[in-house]
């Protein structure tokens, strides 16, 4: 029998939404073993005074297994 745990991280990035998912998977990689997966709960941007996005951030949820 296999036990998963989900965890939520916030990562940012001043590119891409895929580029702050990437960041955000290697940073907890370091640390958390056994990801299997992860979604995209939230989806923010941050703009300049002119609305130019300047930051993308994404709130995601990480699945691991527990041994």
């Amino acid at each position: 029998m296999s036990v998963a745990k989900i965890i939520e991280i916030n990562a940012s990035s001043k590119t891409s939404v895929e580029d702050a998912v990437r960041s955000g998977l290697k940073k907890v990689s370091e640390t958390v073993k056994g990801i299997q997966g992860a979604w995209i709960n939230e989806t923010k941007v941050v703009t300049d005074g002119e609305g130019n996005i300047t930051e993308w951030r994404v709130n995601l949820r990480v699945t691991f297994l527990v041994s």
